[in-house]
């Protein structure tokens, strides 16, 4: 479990065939390594990885198949966001974030407002339901609170310190990122439609 509160930007610095998927080696940036252990949890650019070989400033993981089918951004010398799981002690600072990626959102558009960037992002259909004006979203592992919904797209605000502690600094028209519906909104929709896949 994550709270979608970035800790550093590190980067993709190797990726190579592995059984079932891929082994990335993370360039950890800013992110201190020194409380990691095997097996931990770390959010790369929102998907929940687990760590299978520590190195100094960096760690490496598994990736399935299925994940690289859903998720955006792990190509070799790519900006990635990062957060260790939470504790149960620690502040809850943005929204519950599982690490599960839904899909991928395109990015549709960016345009400054002042100092701030608005980004509007397109989401398969069948995901648009789950996504409320004023709710959270996480956005390539950033929880970011949704000003505005459009049938299957929304737009989210960044503001000046989180484009300088995230890797949303880089989003243009046309790029994909990893999108994780609200959880809560995802167990109200199940209670309502309890039939539904």
């Amino acid at each position: 479990m994550f709270t979608g509160i970035i800790a550093a930007v590190g980067s993709v610095a190797a990726v190579a065939p592995a059984s079932g998927g891929v082994r990335m080696r993370i360039d950890a940036g800013g992110l201190p390594l020194d409380d990691v252990a095997l097996g931990d949890s770390i959010a790369v650019s929102g998907v929940c990885l687990t760590v299978v070989a520590l190195h100094p400033g960096a760690f490496e993981v598994d990736v399935s198949r299925e994940t690289l089918a859903c998720a955006a951004g792990f190509e070799r010398g790519a900006a990635v966001n990062l957060e260790k799981a939470l504790r149960l002690s620690d502040r809850l600072g943005g929204h519950l974030v599982s690490g599960h990626v839904d899909a991928q959102g395109s990015v549709e558009r960016v345009e400054a407002d002042g100092d701030n960037r608005v980004l509007e992002i397109s989401v398969p259909h069948e995901l648009a339901r789950y996504v409320a004006r004023k709710g959270s979203v996480a956005v390539d592992g950033v929880s970011l609170t949704v000003n505005a919904v459009d049938a299957d797209r929304f737009s989210v605000n960044l503001i000046p310190h989180t484009l300088a502690h995230t890797n949303l600094d880089r989003l243009q028209a046309g790029m994909h990122v990893n999108v994780e519906i609200d959880m809560l909104a995802r167990y109200v929709e199940r209670m309502h439609h309890p039939d539904s896949p």
